[in-house]
């Protein structure tokens, strides 16, 4: 299994154990209110909003990370596309951050 996958299994995990919002309204809600962890926002996400996050999230001192596509994401949220989610939980979040980094390249940009 590939690190991608794992990434999806660890979100998949992550909403079933309720430590996950999903949509630009409940994502931007939990980063302003201090519950976020990370932000993840699909690579498939319109500039205006991988701008709007990346600027939040530096704002807010929450790591944030472009990975995967929309239907991607939201199959493994067992839902319909996402273009961004935020893991509200301290574990689940630094296993994500984990894989991605082992990943690296220019695909995965982090602040």
């Amino acid at each position: 299994m590939d690190d991608r996958q794992k990434v999806l299994n660890l979100i998949g995990l992550a909403t079933k154990a309720g430590k996950t919002a999903s949509g630009e309204f409940m994502t931007e809600k939990s980063v302003k209110s201090g519950k976020a962890f990370l932000v993840i926002v699909s690579e498939e996400a319109s500039d205006n909003t991988r701008k709007m996050f990346t600027n939040m999230c530096t704002y807010y001192e929450v790591p944030i990370y472009f990975f995967g596509k929309k239907s991607e994401i939201g199959h493994a949220m067992g839902k319909e596309m996402r273009a961004s989610l935020v893991i509200l939980d301290a574990g689940f979040a630094k296993a994500v951050v984990k894989l991605l980094n082992t990943n690296g390249g220019s695909k995965y940009e982090s602040i």
